[in-house]
């Protein structure tokens, strides 16, 4: 089976963003993307099929750290690999558990060797190490795999910042090294991304991005942003890693964002996108829309009658009314939060989609500009 190939189609006129075509052993991934987070295997209260069918989703995310810790190595490689026992047959990418040496700050212990955390749901100690985890990630099964780095927090000295973007560098090379010594999973190419760091630091940032690029991997990642730096930083700091990475290569800038952000992002050449926010504020009542966000469980939407949001191709937009969507979450039932999920997810699907037309046709400025009041006035 073949390496992932990325074609780049255009970069429109007057900005940075790029609309390419992905190619994977699981299928094409049109850029720039969203790819839905299912951490544990599952997009939460959504099932395969809407993320296919309804919400049109081309790429899913899955953890490595929750997937080994639950339903574990020895069940996913008995299944097949994550594609088999999910059900979900188009391309999925691996995030290798950095973010949660960042998120589990607590309960962890970082050497020149790994990792050493302790779990969650029963507090046992596992080692991660930059080797472990790519045969973890090959064992799940993903098409596109991240190399084991360590997220810095925001703010961050200085020292620290260098200390941890230099380890993230030396983890990188034992990750190329432990994937060239083992075979590909399952009969088909997992493909590595490394992950710039460097915290808000311009000559750090930099200087990851150039290693990162003379490893010469398939595709190459942002990391370490979206931790609570102010928007404007995340946006020049995504701009200082883009202007240092190849043309012909995905871009991808983990964890990010907002509707806006991802505009803003890929204004300045981010190809992929992930993020909990379309689920996890679904979940609370926070909806997305073509017309401004919403706050479902306001009175006001009581009596509104009209679709979520027709300006969107999905069926549950267009079909359930803001007052039914209101009644479900006021009387706290499931359907309300996995109707909000699949609209948020299906919003964000098209959104980037959108963009791409745009950027095809040379449109994207003017359309961003347009946009962008729009995605953030509160309705």
């Amino acid at each position: 089976m073949a390496a992932l190939t990325f074609q780049l189609q255009n970069t429109a006129s007057g900005t940075g963003a790029r609309a390419g075509v992905m190619q994977t052993d699981h299928g094409e991934i049109l850029t720039p993307i969203f790819m839905p987070v299912g951490t544990v295997g599952t997009v939460k209260a959504v099932t395969q099929q809407q993320l296919s069918l309804e919400i049109q989703a081309q790429i899913i995310l899955g953890n490595t750290y929750h997937l080994y810790l639950r339903p574990g190595i020895e069940v996913l490689e008995a299944s097949g690999g994550l594609h088999k026992f999910n059900g979900w047959p188009k391309p999925i990418l691996t995030d290798s558990g950095g973010y949660q040496v960042f998120s589990l700050a607590a309960n962890r212990k970082i050497t020149e060797e790994g990792v050493v955390f302790q779990s969650h749901i029963d507090g046992s100690k596992h080692l991660f190490t930059p080797e472990s985890v790519m045969d973890v990630q090959r064992s799940i099964g993903a098409d596109i795999i991240m190399a084991f780095d360590e997220c810095p927090p925001y703010p961050s000295e200085y020292s620290y910042a260098k200390k941890s973007m230099e380890l993230t560098h030396r983890w990188l090379e034992r990750c190329i090294k432990r994937l060239a010594e083992t075979p590909d999973k399952y009969g088909y190419t997992q493909n590595l991304f490394p992950i710039i760091q460097g915290s808000t630091f311009k000559d750090l940032r930099v200087a990851s991005s150039e290693f990162i690029a003379s490893t010469n991997c398939v595709g190459n990642a942002i990391g370490g942003l979206s931790v609570g730096e102010p928007e404007e930083m995340m946006y020049e700091f995504t701009s200082l890693c883009t202007d240092n990475l190849p043309e012909n290569k995905p871009r991808y800038l983990m964890g990010v964002g907002t509707p806006w952000n991802l505009l803003e992002c890929i204004d300045r050449g981010v190809d992929m996108f992930d993020c909990v926010m379309p689920t996890r504020n679904g979940r609370n009542g926070m909806l997305f829309t073509s017309e401004g966000v919403i706050n479902i469980k306001n009175k006001k939407w009581a009596s509104d009658f009209s679709p979520i949001d027709t300006g969107i191709p999905c069926e549950s937009s267009n079909y359930y009314s803001k007052a039914y969507l209101r009644h479900l979450f006021v009387a706290d039932e499931i359907l309300g939060l996995q109707i909000a999920s699949i609209h948020n997810l299906a919003f964000y699907l098209w959104l980037v989609g959108e963009a791409r037309k745009q950027i095809l046709a040379n449109n994207f400025a003017t359309w961003k500009a347009q946009m962008l009041p729009i995605l953030k006035q509160r309705l």
